[in-house]
């Protein structure tokens, strides 16, 4: 499919040769006129996926039980500025604050979204018109003091590279054109990467998410620094190893990668492992990560579903329990063991609610 990135995409592909994934992937989601986050609200049964909080309130409320909770943990700062990561339409944190106005009604907290959608930007402007947030690019802006940060299906988009193992080495997966110059293909460097010294069978591909590790690097310094934590919940798996994970959605469905840029989310599973090894590097202290389903009920998600139940009717009954089960899904591909919950935080915070002690990553 011919798409107006697609055009500029080969134009640079012809000028300057194959490009790196990282480069093909932060043009396709990030390009300031044709990128699929700049151009769209990607959510709901119109978009090209659900995330957790459009499938049920108490997914956002949980959260704010546990920024309560952290609140509480970091001795209730009064200056606390509260942040969010990728904040789709703003449903979780419209959610986890009215949650937090009955947990912690004494905190008044600061909110920071980093979205770089206007759309989007938009739809959290309606959504959260009384908290009063302020807009950040990146978080490189954020305000430097307490914080307690969330990032639900923020990590997996960000771009990554990617190398595939050959007997000369480690080839570093390219981007680039078809014979007749219609289609953009994968391919391989001309020379191994000289840096990667990994031992692995020839033919495995290995992921190394580059700008993930280096915002988890400097979130924990953050933490350290000025005292708080980070939340990550996003999809992915815990031990280090090698193979494929790049997916792109359309309509709720899986399509090719390459085959119409711009016009699908691309993700690939977060490295929680590797992460955690960066916010460790830091000083900061690892709690998790821990299965959704483990996080959420250790949470209260099933007193919440009985109480929410009790003032329902049955279709809404029904209703609730669909979501439970949805988010709990304990099967391999199920949300409550794919998805994933981790949290960094400064030293002094050595407990955070719903997650297990502190590794030493």
């Amino acid at each position: 499919m011919t798409t107006p990135l697609f055009a500029e995409i080969r134009d640079e592909i012809l000028g300057q040769g194959p490009m790196p994934l990282s480069r093909y992937m932060g043009l396709c989601l990030g390009h300031p006129t044709h990128g699929y986050y700049r151009t769209r609200d990607p959510l709901g049964a119109r978009g090209d996926f659900i995330t957790a909080p459009e499938i049920s309130q108490m997914f956002g409320e949980l959260v704010g039980i546990w920024i309560a909770a952290t609140w509480a943990a970091m001795g209730a700062p009064a200056d606390l500025a509260l942040v969010e990561l990728g904040p789709g339409r703003g449903t979780l944190m419209a959610d986890a604050l009215r949650a937090l106005a009955r947990a912690a009604p004494a905190l008044s907290p600061d909110l920071h979204l980093v979205e770089t959608s206007p759309p989007l930007r938009a739809a959290q402007a309606k959504r959260l018109t009384d908290a009063a947030p302020t807009w950040h690019e990146s978080i490189d802006t954020l305000p430097e003091r307490p914080s307690i940060v969330v990032a639900n299906e923020f990590f997996d988009a960000l771009p990554v590279r990617q190398f595939q193992r050959t007997e000369r080495g480690w080839f570093e997966r390219l981007v680039g054109l078809s014979a007749d110059g219609t289609r953009l293909t994968f391919g391989l460097s001309a020379e191994p990467d000289p840096g990667i010294v990994a031992s692995a069978p020839a033919g495995v591909l290995m992921t190394l998410p580059g700008p993930a590790l280096d915002i988890t690097r400097a979130l924990a310094r953050r933490c350290v620094t000025h005292r708080g934590a980070v939340l990550a919940i996003d999809y992915g798996h815990v031990r280090p190893g090698f193979g494929d994970s790049l997916q792109a959605l359309a309509a709720h469905r899986f399509v090719d990668p390459l085959a119409a840029p711009g016009e699908a989310d691309l993700t690939t599973h977060v490295d929680f492992f590797a992460m955690g090894r960066a916010a460790a590097s830091q000083g900061a202290l690892v709690h998790g990560p821990a299965d959704q389903r483990d996080f959420l009920f250790a949470l209260g998600l099933r007193e919440r579903a009985e109480r929410l139940s009790s003032q329902a009717t049955p279709a809404q009954v029904d209703a609730i329990a669909v979501a439970v089960q949805r988010l709990t899904d304990p099967a391999q591909r199920g949300m409550g063991s794919l998805f994933k919950a981790m949290a960094i935080s400064d030293p002094a915070s050595t407990r955070l609610a719903g997650l297990p002690p502190p590794s030493s990553a």
